[in-house]
């Protein structure tokens, strides 16, 4: 197959939600449809002892909530798909939105009794910034919850989105009969009563047909015929340039749990959804189409393999093809490295792939050369930009808790940082080492981590910072070295050896910034210097 047709039937996409919508279901079944998995593992269920195929590490499974991204691929009507499940808690977020750098589309997972969740607009406000395509599938239709209208009055509202329903649900909860798939002009209808199998799909040019109340009934068919003459009145006709550009949104009504309305969001999906698209590096744009390789890390993840202390590098393939044993430039150390086995994913498991395509996740197994946001290459000097580090909301000092086991504590904490769990500061004054995290839930993620990874014990102190600023001085002036004299024990520097402002209190930021103009504080690791 030539390289153009490679690239075009690639489809790249993450899923993202607020926690407990059903994402990690929906993952689930997409690969039950592609043929990837033969029975989906409830991720609540803990009477089978089946987990969910996406969350593998062992802390996920006792939780039942996802807390790393994981990377699945699956071959579907001979579209390869890469999905990226991402976690759906806040304390996870910067996990998904670095996700977010390495995603051709998106579907966004809505529960259909809560509505729009804060951490959905938030992800979603991420999407929007980058003009990324979404779908909206909104789940649990098996479920009472609020009326169709009124959830895609609250998405266009809450989101800023525009959507056109492709699918309109027949009922809801109790009454739940079915879909009406708009896209393709079908019906899906339930069957029995436990409500998991799909019964028929019935093909229905026309839906003022006398058959179609002899099969739903009269009155839910006069229902949904006032319903589709609304959605036809009110919403705008779908226009794949229009979604392409990130202007229009499609909707699609399913219970992933009941594997109903899943297939024809999939179809839909592999039909509409782009193939790799064009990435902005530092120097140029990039386009997938262009012969020479590059590509770059956007997640780093330890110990897939506790029996083998293994560190994967997880890299989207920008252009060209990456290949085997053959030399690629690691721009920021400017050397050459090969990869012997390079790793195609499907959740834990791994297999070894000789050639990747754009639009492909590649793991690369690292002895640590690398950190999220590196570039690889042919031999051109690129840096894709936006793998940021975002400013932490907790603070905690870190301390041994076994003098014994310090190395395995440094090693751990090392690289778990690399994999961008937190953030790591060593004040200045006396190299007491400070984590930074999104969310409070990561302390025990570390902590749980660090003890069944690497045979570490640690314990927390709180350390009262309200915001952590990267420092960037317009030049080493005397302003500047009053600034470092009076804030010296605020200050720090990150893994990358940035300084840090630690401003204990939002006064103490604005007084500093008042104070000392020309030093420029940022909430971002990621700025021009």
């Amino acid at each position: 197959m030539s390289f153009e047709k490679e690239i075009a039937r690639r489809r790249t996409f993450g899923i993202i939600s607020h926690p407990d919508a059903g994402k990690t279901t929906l993952t689930e079944k997409l690969l039950l449809f592609g043929g990837a998995i033969q029975e989906a593992g409830a991720v609540k269920n803990n009477k089978i002892k089946k987990t969910a195929t996406s969350d593998f590490m062992e802390i996920e499974r006792q939780r039942g909530i996802s807390v790393a991204t994981s990377v699945l691929a699956f071959i579907y009507n001979d579209i390869k798909i890469n999905i990226l499940d991402t976690p759906g808690h806040k304390d996870f977020a910067e996990d998904t939105f670095r996700t977010l750098t390495a995603v051709d589309s998106v579907i966004v997972v809505i529960d259909v009794a809560k509505g729009v969740e804060e951490q959905t607009e938030k992800l979603v406000e991420v999407c929007r910034m980058r003009n990324i395509p979404m779908l909206v599938f909104i789940n649990k239709l098996d479920r009472e919850g609020k009326d169709a209208f009124d959830l895609l009055d609250e998405v266009e509202q809450k989101l800023g989105l525009t959507v056109t329903p492709l699918s309109f649900p027949i009922g809801m909860g109790y009454d739940f009969k079915g879909i009406y798939n708009i896209f393709e002009k079908n019906i899906n209808l339930f069957s029995g009563n436990n409500k998991s199998n799909i019964e028929d799909t019935i093909a229905f040019d026309d839906i003022n047909s006398p058959e179609l109340d002899k099969i739903i009934g009269e009155k839910v068919a006069i229902d949904l015929r006032d319903n589709l003459e609304l959605v036809d009145g009110v919403y705008p006709k779908f226009s794949k340039e229009a979604y392409l550009d990130g202007k229009q949104q499609p909707v699609f009504f399913g219970s992933a749990l009941n594997n109903f309305g899943v297939q024809e969001l999939l179809d839909c999906f592999v039909q509409i959804a782009p193939s790799p698209r064009p990435k902005k590096a530092e120097e140029r744009l990039v386009n997938a189409n262009e012969k020479d390789f590059s590509g770059f890390v956007f997640k780093i993840h330890a110990n897939m393999d506790p029996k083998h202390r293994d560190r994967l590098a997880f890299i989207k393939i920008v252009s060209g093809t990456f290949e085997r044993n053959k030399p690629y430039l690691h721009v920021r150390h400017g050397k050459n490295l090969k990869f012997s086995s390079p790793n195609a994913f499907f959740a834990e498991k791994k297999e070894i792939v000789d050639i990747s395509y754009p639009g492909d996740i590649v793991g690369l197994h690292d002895t640590g050369n690398f950190k999220i946001g590196d570039t690889l290459t042919n031999g051109e000097k690129l840096n894709y930009k936006g793998v940021p580090s975002f400013s932490p909301e907790h603070f905690r000092y870190i301390n041994n808790a076994d003098p014994m086991k310090s190395k395995q504590l440094y090693k751990g904490i090392d690289q778990l940082m690399d994999e961008g769990v937190a953030q790591l500061f060593t004040l200045e004054l006396n190299g007491r080492k400070i984590i930074g995290t999104v969310g409070a839930l990561q302390y025990e993620v570390i902590q749980y981590r660090l003890e069944h990874e690497y045979g570490a014990k640690c314990t927390y102190e709180n350390f009262p910072v309200h915001k952590a600023c990267w420092v960037q001085p317009e030049s080493e002036n005397d302003e500047f070295k009053e600034f470092k004299r009076v804030k010296s024990k605020f200050l720090a520097k990150d893994k990358r050896n940035q300084l840090v402002f630690l401003a204990d209190s939002q006064f103490s930021l604005q007084m500093t910034q008042q104070k000392y103009p020309t030093v420029k504080l940022h909430f971002t690791s990621e700025f021009d210097t």
